[in-house]
């Protein structure tokens, strides 16, 4: 067998191998995409509760904002301690411009345009690194089993 041939070969079933890695990856993303909206509630709650416990959000470091609280408390101090902690380290997971996406969108509750004039890209540009940052947190919280989403019978991997 020459040479050539082998090449050949070894490029064919390489391009084979990484069109069903494509479809796996769009598979995977489009099951992801459900649990944004629960990766959105569980990042306020963890801007919340870092906030009860007198911390202010890794991502934030020095910055001031506004503040929500509620006299309902359903969890103890150290539940709230281990969540914070928990959620910091996964979002030290991401790149530090998905880190920047979360930061600005989902703790600090600035829109997607006001974002995107923020860091200088465009609306469409943000919008799809912000989802690209709920994705992959959202898999980091599955994987770790932070998230539990409410009527789910799927159990994940």
């Amino acid at each position: 067998m020459s040479a050539a041939l082998v090449v050949r070969c070894v490029q064919a079933r390489r391009a084979v191998q990484s069109q069903a890695l494509v479809e796996t990856v769009k598979e995977a993303d489009v099951e992801v995409a459900f649990y944004r909206k629960y990766t959105e509630g569980m990042l306020r709650r963890y801007m919340y509760r870092s906030m009860e416990i007198g911390r202010v959000p890794a991502l934030l470091g020095e910055f001031m904002f506004r503040g929500k609280s509620s006299s309902k408390k359903g969890y103890t101090f150290e539940d709230s301690v281990i969540f914070v902690y928990d959620v910091e380290r996964c979002l030290m997971r991401l790149k530090p411009m998905e880190r920047e996406m979360v930061k600005r969108i989902a703790l600090q509750e600035y829109t997607v345009a006001e974002t995107a004039a923020m860091t200088r890209m465009s609306v469409r540009t943000v919008g799809r690194r912000y989802f690209d940052a709920l994705d992959q947190l959202t898999r980091v919280f599955l994987r770790l089993e932070l998230m539990q989403v409410p009527g789910s019978c799927q159990v994940p991997n």
